[in-house]
């Protein structure tokens, strides 16, 4: 091929410098719009123009001898419009936990900038077994949690369509050490098939298998069991109505009937605050609606004890709630505590100070199910059946290695139960209204106020 005349070499030149100044051009000017956008708590437009950037490397390359000395590296920079995304709550409420307690008001709208493909409001519905976990989320420093492993999967999958905040992602609840789920849910934008994700004749069919392509990358204590598009608004977090948790025990010698005698004072809207972990800095209202409070058999049993569980169901709950309502309920079924301590409990002016008592334990707690309006889960029968046969799986293994620890304490000689255990036990029990307390609400939220105004002096 014949060289580039001098000419046709400057003429390239020229072109190749006003492609550069378009590209500063353009960046500027995407820069200034997010700017615009990343400030604005107007209300949503349907027709208003957002500005979207993609930036990567690329390289502008003209045949010839040329080629050479004519390619260098820039960034191609796209504007796509009409693609604003509000999310329906200020960045500030995503990281709270379910059970914060905080003020529900929307302290206005973000706009989120995405990236230029297909995208919609996706809710997942996401079980884990919490037992090596520090908890669901990730803004602790205690690693490993359960959020920053379903957004690698997400990352790796090419799902994601911008960082967190651009992707209005929202949590149902946030979920403590050790604790487990089988209905957590979180929603966000994620990438789609579909063009035009608001026309009125969708074929699901067509979409993302959300399920399947997760599942294959998440690790094994980790799955996702349904997805659901969800409209403009959602919020994993505002729009659930009810959460139910269950907690399993033995039932050993418990008083099942007592127990429950006490669980049904707490149905109804009460004052919980003796029955959680104060955060006083950021809750003022401890007022909670519990719905149903159930205790019964599961139908399991293990050297002659048998499995039960307590189904606890409410609107919202509180920092420890559901560990510190089980406790209490342990201590009635041992015949510790009278029944009736629960209402002294709930009575703020009587008891105005939690006393101090030691939580159940959290490995048997499970975030049961989250109930939203027209949240219709679905599942490809491709990704239901190896998400069948993966809990089958992990089944048969726990159980496997239950049977090692049932073979290794029959090696154990045989010991008499012991009564009079239990009874020294009564005779150093401290009731629970006779205990040392935690501060008030009063006193702890006086404590924040001096620290504050000491660090402003």
């Amino acid at each position: 091929m014949a060289a580039a005349d001098p000419e046709t070499a400057a003429a390239l030149w020229a072109e190749v410098a006003t492609l550069r100044m378009r590209v500063q051009e353009l960046e500027a000017e995407n820069q200034r719009l997010a700017r615009i956008a990343s400030s604005c708590t107007c209300g949503f437009k349907e027709d208003s123009v957002g500005s979207i950037t993609t930036q990567h490397n690329g390289k502008f390359h003209q045949s010839g001898p040329l080629e050479k000395d004519l390619s260098f590296p820039f960034d191609h920079t796209v504007i796509s419009t009409a693609n604003e995304v509000h999310c329906n709550r200020n960045a500030d409420d995503n990281g709270l936990p379910d059970d914060s307690g905080k003020s529900n008001k929307r302290r206005g709208r973000n706009v989120g900038i995405l990236s230029h493909c297909p995208k919609r409001l996706v809710a997942l519905k996401v079980m884990y077994f919490g037992q090596r976990f520090y908890g669901f989320s990730s803004e602790g420093n205690i690693e490993p949690t359960v959020e920053p492993e379903i957004f690698k999967a997400l990352e790796r999958a090419n799902l994601m369509v911008g960082s967190r905040k651009e992707a209005c992602y929202s949590r149902c609840g946030r979920t403590d050490k050790g604790v487990s789920a089988t209905g957590q849910v979180i929603s966000l934008y994620l990438r789609s098939n579909i063009k035009d994700v608001g026309g009125d004749m969708l074929d699901e069919r067509s979409e993302i298998d959300y399920v399947k392509v997760l599942n294959r990358i998440l690790p094994r204590d980790i799955r996702v069991l349904g997805w659901c598009p969800v409209p403009a608004g959602f919020d994993a977090r505002f729009t659930c109505l009810s959460r139910e948790y269950k907690y399993l025990f033995w039932k050993g010698d418990l008083d099942i009937l007592e127990m429950q005698k006490a669980a049904s004072k707490f149905i109804g809207e009460h004052d919980f605050r003796n029955f959680c972990k104060m955060d006083a800095a950021n809750v003022s209202n401890y007022r909670r609606r519990i719905t149903e409070f159930t205790i019964s058999a599961c139908d399991r049993r293990s050297n002659n004890h048998e499995l039960c569980s307590m189904m606890i169901k409410g609107t919202a709950f509180l920092w420890h709630q559901v560990r510190c309502m089980v406790a209490v309920l342990f201590l009635t079924g041992q015949g510790l505590e009278s029944p009736s301590v629960v209402d002294s409990l709930l009575d703020i002016t009587k008891t105005p100070r939690k006393p101090q008592y030691k939580m159940a334990p959290e490995l048997p707690l499970i975030l049961r199910y989250c109930l939203f309006d027209k949240a219709n889960f679905m599942c490809s029968s491709d990704a239901s059946r190896s998400l069948t046969e993966h809990l089958n799986d992990e089944y048969h293994h726990h159980m496997l290695q239950a049977e090692i620890f049932h073979i290794a304490s029959s090696c154990l000689p045989f010991l008499e139960p012991n009564s009079s255990e239990m009874l020294q036990k009564k005779r150093n029990h401290i009731p629970l209204l006779s205990r040392q307390t935690e501060p008030s609400y009063e006193e702890r939220i006086s404590k924040v106020k001096t620290k504050l105004a000491d660090n402003l002096k």
